[in-house]
């Protein structure tokens, strides 16, 4: 699909280059002795392929409608079912980078994590923002998308995975930190047009830099499903 930002494209993209920043420090360090990271590629590769996978399906829909979409610019010019072939592969590298993190955390700080009422409490509280979102803004495509996933995991989270989202609710304070790096990089906080440009029709239209809200929930959502599958595969051949 052409968009205004159609230009010559370079020999390595911005977007690869984003990606190959995010990824090679975690991967690097996935065997330190402490985590051992890499012991758990058996059950971490199939989760956040099998969540990507679900993410891309909503990914390749909305950029065929103009949801969003992408600048050629700072692509490869490798396309595949519509998205860029980066696209594709930030759906590996920045879960992949979040998990280590969470892991990271998890195993040098492993009472870093909420009350269990306290997390039900947010989750509760997080629940009914996400459906008063939803049903005020039913003619946004975006907003009304990840609100329902939202909505979804929060419910899963909170009738399953209560000990899981209690680490990660503060986890995901740190992941923030280089997400809004990342994704600032991809929606134009470093560069004169973005990598990833929106209709922001079809968002809430508030931004913290560049970085649609809904963004934070989608991360949230995607980062989280994967651990809890991941998780659960541990469990159940562990």
């Amino acid at each position: 699909m052409q968009t205004e930002y159609d230009l010559k494209t370079p020999e390595m993209s911005l977007y690869t280059i984003i990606l190959i920043a995010s990824i090679s420090i975690p991967f690097l360090l996935s065997f330190d002795k402490k985590v051992q990271f890499y012991k758990h590629w058996k059950y971490l590769l199939p989760s956040v392929i099998a969540i990507a996978l679900f993410y891309i399906l909503g990914d390749i829909y909305f950029t065929k409608i103009g949801v969003w979409g992408f600048n050629s610019d700072y692509l490869s010019g490798l396309f595949l079912f519509n998205l860029p072939v980066e696209e594709w592969l930030f759906f590996i590298a920045i879960p992949y980078a979040s998990i280590f993190l969470h892991d990271v955390l998890h195993a040098y700080f492993p009472n870093f994590r909420l009350p269990s009422n306290v997390s039900r409490r947010l989750t509760i509280f997080l629940f009914v923002i996400a459906l008063v979102v939803l049903l005020l803004n039913l003619d946004k495509a975006y907003t009304v998308y990840i609100m329902i996933v939202l909505l979804v995991v929060l419910a899963i989270a909170y009738f399953d995975w209560t000990d899981t989202i209690s680490r990660f609710y503060c986890t995901f304070l740190v992941i923030f930190i280089p997400f809004v790096l990342v994704n600032g990089a991809l929606t134009g906080a470093f560069t004169t047009n973005p990598v990833v440009w929106y209709d922001h029709a079809e968002n809430l239209n508030i931004r913290l830099i560049t970085i649609p809200i809904e963004d934070f929930a989608y991360g949230f959502t995607m980062l989280l499903l994967a651990i809890m599958l991941r998780n659960r595969l541990k469990r159940t051949k562990g």
